[in-house]
């Protein structure tokens, strides 16, 4: 461009980037309140962080479903990447909240808590992931037609995220847990133990 002239673009353009600054801005701010409200509710920040590693592995299918697709993200993907995310850790708050209740209440060891409570939630968990997949299959295959520009981003993301999520949620969170789980509930849980015997 000759001097003194420059490009500056507007419209659509800067407002998809403004609200791309705010949806990140506020999805951090989100991730940070729900590991407050995790720590207050599990009274370990190691638990809440492993209810955390479910949003990682939605990441991961929502990601591959917008590059099998059109490889655009949109304001509309990004907003099913936080619903997405609220999905996931559900998730592992069934799964860990299941895990607490059988080591406080049955006394079943760490390892033993682990197998039954996963077994136990693996049914509700698949149901919800399917049951809201299929809601969401028509308004993923619906592309193109009118009226469902912002739908099916979203519901390509979520539909990605959910295959992802609940199928290495069933195999990765029992495993840290197992491992990294709350150590003064798995410790206190063996001397109660050791007690019995």
């Amino acid at each position: 461009l000759p001097n003194g002239y420059f490009v500056t673009y507007g419209g659509q353009f800067e407002s998809a980037q403004s609200a791309n600054r705010m949806i990140l801005l506020l999805s951090l701010l989100s991730i940070g309140a729900i590991i407050v409200l995790l720590y207050t509710e599990f009274k370990s920040f190691r638990d809440a962080l492993l209810v955390m590693v479910n949003l990682p592995l939605a990441l991961i299918g929502g990601v591959i479903a917008i590059q099998i697709t059109d490889g655009i993200v949109s304001v509309a993907s990004l907003v099913g990447f936080i619903t997405l995310f609220g999905i996931a850790a559900r998730n592992g708050i069934l799964l860990i909240a299941h895990y607490h209740d059988l080591i406080d209440h049955e006394g079943l060891s760490a390892r033993e808590a682990i197998i039954r409570g996963s077994m136990e939630r693996m049914n509700p968990i698949l149901m919800t992931a399917l049951s809201a997949g299929l809601a969401l299959l028509p308004l993923a295959l619906g592309g193109g037609q009118p009226g469902k520009e912002i739908q099916t981003p979203m519901a390509i993301v979520i539909l990605g995220g959910l295959l992802t999520s609940t199928a290495l949620n069933m195999v990765v969170i029992p495993a840290l847990y197992l491992n990294y789980g709350n150590k003064s509930r798995v410790a206190g849980e063996g001397r109660a133990e050791a007690g019995t015997r």
